[in-house]
C-alpha cells in the first residue's frame, strides 16, 4: 500500500507518524508550503517532498508514481480528478464532523457554536464537492460542556481521525478496496468560515 500524503501542520505530521508506525510506506509528501513542519518531518525521514505549484490544487504530476492511495491530512487544497485517477484507490481525507453535518473549513468551531452534544469524525472519499464524497468510516464522541473547539480537537477529534485512518487503511490492505456509503444529503450542512 503506497501512500501519497497531502497535508500540513501538526495533524499532517501526526498522520505521517501514524502511517510509518503502522508500516505503511509513504512514498511522497505534498505540501502547499515548503517551510511547513510536515515537509521538514518528511525530509528528515527520507521521504520525497513536493511543493504544490498551486496551493489550492493538487495535480496528477504531484502524486507519486504507483500510488495506491492519496491521504489528505489538514489540507485545504482540492485534489484534481486527474490526481485522484493517478492513485489506484483514489483518495480519502479526514473531516472532524459527522458528515454530512458541518461540511467546510470550520467544522469543529461550528460543532461548538451550534451546541452539538455529540461530535465526530469521518473518513470520506475525496470528490468534486467539498466534504461530500462517500463515507469510508465514521465514529462519534461526546462534547464536554464548556469545551472549546481546540480542546475538543485535541482531546477527541484528532486522535479519532488517526484511529479511523488506520482502520480504513487496514480494510484497504485486506480488501484492495475502500468502504463507501453515500452521504445522506437531507442532513447536509455547510460550516461557513468563521473568519
Amino acid at each position: 500500500m503506497r501512500i501519497t500524503l497531502v497535508g500540513s501542520r501538526h495533524f499532517g505530521v501526526t498522520t505521517l507518524n501514524m502511517l510509518r508506525e503502522h508500516g505503511v510506506p509513504v512514498v511522497r509528501v505534498v505540501v502547499a508550503d515548503g517551510a511547513d513542519r510536515l515537509a521538514a518531518t518528511a525530509k528528515a525521514a527520507g521521504i520525497e517532498v513536493v511543493v504544490q505549484a498551486n496551493p489550492k490544487l493538487v495535480v496528477a504530476s504531484e502524486i507519486a508514481p504507483d500510488t495506491d492511495l492519496i491521504i489528505t491530512a489538514h489540507s485545504h487544497a482540492r485534489i484534481s480528478k486527474d490526481a485522484l485517477a493517478a492513485a489506484k484507490l483514489g483518495g480519502i481525507g479526514y473531516h472532524p464532523s459527522l458528515l454530512p453535518r458541518h461540511r467546510g473549513k470550520a467544522a469543529v468551531e461550528w460543532t461548538i457554536k451550534e451546541g452539538d452534544p455529540v461530535a465526530g469524525g469521518t473518513i470520506y472519499h475525496l470528490a468534486d464537492r467539498m466534504d461530500a464524497g462517500a463515507i469510508a468510516a465514521q465514529d462519534w464522541c461526546f462534547v464536554k460542556k464548556g469545551e472549546t473547539a481546540r480542546e475538543l480537537w485535541e482531546r477527541a477529534l484528532a486522535p479519532l481521525g488517526l484511529k479511523l485512518l488506520a482502520d480504513v487503511i487496514d480494510y484497504a490492505r485486506v480488501h484492495k478496496a475502500l468502504p463507501a456509503k453515500v452521504q445522506d444529503e437531507q442532513f447536509a450542512t455547510l460550516a461557513p468560515s468563521l473568519s
